[in-house]
């Protein structure tokens, strides 16, 4: 199955998708606090999304078993898929919320790296470098660029600091539904892939661990951890391939990346 090409007003409706997605992290970072649990935090970003967004949270009910939050909350070694619960957070815990908002039937997904109080110095470079890895991903994105090409450019950045690219979990094309082609793999070769094409809208989501790259599903069926236990990140945007390059759909207004990035 080829990528879908949004039409104009699909990507009209992505765009929006994508805002309300970017302004569920934006308002939820003043409650990541220390004794906060991350329970809490999944009802705050659900009531947001539903009663002042008038959205849909994707995640809720979601897959099989269903997923039983709206949000995910994957909190040190959880590597993605963390199901919001009642463990409060501690000083130094760095958690990734992940959010998806459905609009008029559109999907905006998004996620950001929070830490609790003030961070180690080896959670603080894992989670820059990975937000890097992900900036170096989207400079990729443009027509004729294949998805090798950004998976290189992200496995190479970590792997220069030791660090190591999750493989089971990928990103993603999204549209009028949450998961659709291409699976956009975060290592691989250069001039390998897909073509990418104007029109394209997928995610870019590298997990970079700390430690080893193995992952294990714990028994929930939901949540994925290192098997190692070591530190995980993960910072998500989605994209859409323009004429000449890329926007990022998911901008958030603390970033220092441009919204549109032609080469």
């Amino acid at each position: 199955m080829p990528a879908t090409i949004k039409t104009a007003a699909e990507i009209e409706k992505m765009r929006v998708a994508g805002r309300l997605a970017a302004d569920v992290l934006q308002m939820i970072g003043e409650y990541v606090n220390k004794g906060v649990t991350t329970n809490e935090i999944n009802q705050i970003c659900h009531d947001y999304i539903v009663n002042v967004q008038n959205g849909i949270p994707a995640p809720l009910n979601y897959g099989s078993p269903p997923f039983p939050k709206s949000i995910c909350t994957s909190v040190n070694h959880v590597i993605c898929h963390g199901i919001p619960a009642d463990k409060p957070l501690k000083e130094g815990d760095s958690v990734n919320i992940d959010v998806t908002v459905i609009k008029d039937g559109y999907h905006g997904d998004t996620s950001k790296m929070f830490v609790v109080g003030k961070p180690s110095i080896l959670t603080e470079r894992l989670i820059r470098v990975t937000q890097e890895a992900l900036y170096k991903g989207i400079r990729m994105v443009k027509p004729g660029a294949r998805l090798g090409d950004i998976g290189h450019v992200i496995q190479q950045y970590a792997e220069s600091h030791n660090y190591s690219i999750v493989r089971e979990y990928c990103g993603h094309g999204i549209g009028a539904n949450f998961h659709e082609e291409p699976q956009v793999v975060h290592y691989g070769k250069p001039n390998t892939g897909e073509t990418l094409e104007e029109g394209m809208c997928f995610t870019i989501e590298p997990m970079i661990n700390a430690g080893k790259r193995y992952s294990k599903v714990l028994p929930d069926k939901w949540t994925v951890v290192t098997k190692d236990r070591s530190l995980s990140a993960q910072w998500e945007h989605t994209l859409l391939v323009t004429a000449n390059g890329v926007e990022i759909l998911t901008l958030r207004d603390d970033e220092d990346i441009e919204r549109v990035h032609n080469h």
